[in-house]
């Protein structure tokens, strides 16, 4: 079974390539912008014939919230285009594509965990450009799983925990944001969900489970919250104090409240979800 992951060289496309000698079934095959372009349609369509593979991992994007406010053309190009490209790609090849989208496609006004259901209403131009590849994908082909995913973080790339850490060794003291709540991610706990989507789909006979899913690990928390609980892993001593988002203005506004509904993937797929403080560990 050939599976190509596009951003290979990413956070997340490193944390399959961390758990990738696990599945001895699976030829993964990592390529970066540097082999694939994902936003040259020809170039898509070549490299699909070369490796003709069975399942396309989509976890390229452009993912700099704030710089997107400025980079719209460029963030489109990545997150539309390219999802689209990718789509069309696997229609012709009959290969199955799974997409990573975000929390950042909802407006936060919400006080309950956001379903697969509910109306997206992103407030940036990275939300917005998640959402309208998400659509791309949606009106080219049916065989696809997004998934959507919020707060990633991993051991690999750039990423708030080790954003944390770094500015620990840097300063006295730190502010952090409090009125944002969501759920953080471990890359590698997404990585085996995707590796399990492809293994249940390979075993089943008929596919009638593709579509539009949610996951991040359990529980919720503000920034502030997990700063804190990455710094008492790490055993580091630092003084941080909450602040609300309106004392730490950026370019892109963020969603307050992006906590996702798990129910739908779980049941799926029979997933088993840590809990986000069980999944951080010390760097």
């Amino acid at each position: 079974m050939v599976v190509l992951v596009t951003g290979g060289n990413g956070q997340l496309g490193q944390s399959i390539q961390y758990i990738a000698p696990k599945y001895a079934q699976i030829d993964f095959i990592f390529a970066d912008s540097d082999t694939l372009d994902i936003t040259n349609e020809k170039e898509c369509f070549s490299f699909f014939e070369k490796h003709k593979p069975h399942y396309c991992i989509n976890t390229a994007a452009y993912t700099a919230v704030d710089k997107a406010e400025s980079e719209p053309e460029k963030a489109h190009n990545i997150n539309v285009l390219g999802a689209k490209n990718l789509a069309q790609a696997c229609l012709k090849h009959n290969s199955i594509l799974l997409h990573i989208s975000t929390d950042f496609v909802f407006d936060g006004t919400k006080n309950r965990p956001y379903q697969e259901t509910d109306t997206p209403n992103p407030l940036g131009i990275y939300g917005k450009t998640k959402l309208d590849g998400e659509k791309a994908i949606q009106e080219t082909f049916s065989n696809y799983y997004i998934i959507r995913t919020s707060w990633v973080y991993s051991q690999f790339a750039n990423n708030f925990m080790k954003t944390m850490l770094r500015l620990a060794q840097e300063r006295d003291s730190l502010s952090i944001v409090s009125d944002q709540v969501g759920t953080p991610t471990h890359a590698v706990d997404l990585a085996e969900c995707l590796v399990k989507i492809i293994q249940n789909h390979n075993n089943q006979l008929v596919h009638t489970n593709y579509g539009l899913y949610h996951f991040s690990n359990e529980g919720y928390c503000s920034w502030f919250d997990f700063a804190k609980k990455i710094f008492e892993v790490n055993n580091v001593t630092i003084a941080i104090q909450p602040i609300p988002s309106s004392a730490y203005p950026t370019p892109a506004k963020r969603p307050l409240y992006s906590v996702l509904d798990k129910t739908k993937i779980k049941k799926t797929f029979n997933l088993d979800i840590p809990n986000w403080e069980q999944s951080l560990k010390p760097l």
